[in-house]
């Protein structure tokens, strides 16, 4: 039977979903999806972004259903351990085609109050021979950081190990400018909110200009999420954005999809 992706006829309730979950990390079978995310002045395909996704009987089923079911049972850290284990791997695998390419890791706010997820991160990029500069770890304001001095003290090391770090979903989440403050980030994501009608919408250029103004003053690099279309594309460029990631560039897709899409193109075009 194929996988499908999309919301399920029926939901599951908040244990259900827990318990389902809880049986998907200790069975090891969660799924990894990648998203591409281009070098905006080239059109080049740079990295890709992790995602995680739950088969669950067939319907490949999206983070938006469970992520947050994960952060309320205590269960997030566990799943980002996952994630950063499994996209490791993938991205040692892909280096071998891409030697420049960048995995992307989502963690949420829980994950960068622990130490632990440093050190799993660190060892993993070390057991895959994986440069620590071919990875971004990316803060997801799904939930506010606990403890923003623990928080702070694990960006300093892996920055100092040589990891990079984004700011997720800019301007819609939580203590955006609190984190800007007390964290140092290499990129700033600018929410699709902002995005998604660039081409249409005057105040929304305003905005993402404001956004890439502060970014620019702070030393850091934008991404544009949620790049849907050609038209958007070019206002994503002409505003100076360096990055880009959306359905319009590229939906999420098994590594395999991946490969054959992105990087195999890319690598021919050079």
């Amino acid at each position: 039977m194929g996988r499908s992706e999309g919301p399920r006829e029926r939901t599951r309730t908040r244990v259900e979903w827990k318990n389902r979950l809880e049986r998907a990390l200790e069975a090891d079978d969660l799924l990894l999806y990648l998203q591409p995310i281009i070098d905006v002045p080239t059109r080049r395909v740079v990295g890709a972004v992790a995602l995680v996704r739950l088969d669950d009987d067939g319907v490949v089923v999206p983070p938006s259903e469970f992520v947050r079911v994960a952060e309320r049972a205590g269960m997030a850290t566990r799943l980002d351990h996952w994630v950063v284990r499994a996209a490791v791997a993938m991205a040692a695998r892909l280096r071998r085609i891409e030697p420049d390419f960048s995995m992307w890791i989502n963690v949420s706010a829980q994950s960068v109050s622990s130490e632990e997820l440093g050190t799993a991160l660190l060892a993993n990029l070390a057991d895959h021979g994986v440069p620590p500069s071919a990875v971004v770890l990316e803060l997801t304001e799904t939930s506010p950081v606990n403890d923003v001095s623990a928080a702070r003290s694990l960006a300093q090391r892996l920055r100092a190990a040589g990891v990079r770090l984004a700011l997720d979903d800019f301007g819609t989440g939580f203590a955006s400018l609190l984190y800007l403050r007390h964290l140092l980030f290499d990129f700033v994501k600018i929410d699709g909110e902002f995005v998604a009608e660039l081409d249409t919408s005057d105040t929304d250029c305003t905005i993402v200009r404001s956004i890439v103004d502060l970014a620019t003053e702070l030393g850091m690099q934008t991404v544009a999420e949620h790049v849907g279309s050609p038209g958007v594309l070019d206002v994503v460029s002409r505003e100076g954005i360096a990055l880009a990631q959306g359905f319009g560039i590229g939906r999420p897709c098994t590594e395999d999809k991946f490969v054959t899409r992105h990087l195999t193109a890319s690598s021919k075009e050079r």
